[in-house]
């Protein structure tokens, strides 16, 4: 009896310290995606100079339009906006154009159902929700500047 119970602790601390493990490397994952998006999110802005800014803010629309899984509610000089995403791991697009001496930024932004939980912890569709965010964020400078029409 006592050979069983020292395997079955045994068995239960190296369960401990491997779900400890996998916790942690959860959280590391996690804390690497949240940098990416940080990134990403500074990667989807684009200067432009007045010449080129109507271009540039058509181009951004279309991506918009190609990308989000919502439809277009507003486009106008200032902002593109879509709907609110519906359903979990929904992924919509918004933008922005602010002025600025010269030329104006612009800036592409995500939202996604699912992706967060409370306290902003990790939601049911996270993993989704970040590669489809990543891909288009890091995607629409090189579109915006015709490197990427394809895409």
């Amino acid at each position: 009896m006592k050979k069983i119970n020292a395997c079955v602790l045994a068995a239960l601390v190296l369960a401990g310290c491997s779900s400890a493990e996998k916790e942690a490397r959860q959280a590391q994952a996690y804390q690497h995606n949240e940098t990416s998006l940080a990134a990403a999110q500074r990667n989807a802005a684009v200067d432009c100079q007045e010449a080129q800014c109507d271009a540039a803010w058509a181009q951004t629309k279309r991506y918009v339009e190609q990308h989000s899984d919502t439809s277009v509610t507003r486009a106008d000089a200032l902002a593109i906006e879509t709907e609110v995403p519906y359903s979990s791991g929904k992924v919509s697009f918004s933008a922005t154009r602010v002025a600025k001496p010269g030329g104006a930024t612009l800036t592409l932004f995500a939202q996604c159902r699912g992706m967060y939980g409370p306290d902003n912890a990790k939601g049911s569709d996270y993993d989704d929700c970040v590669e489809k965010i990543l891909k288009t964020q890091n995607g629409y400078a090189a579109f915006v500047r015709g490197r990427g029409a394809a895409q």
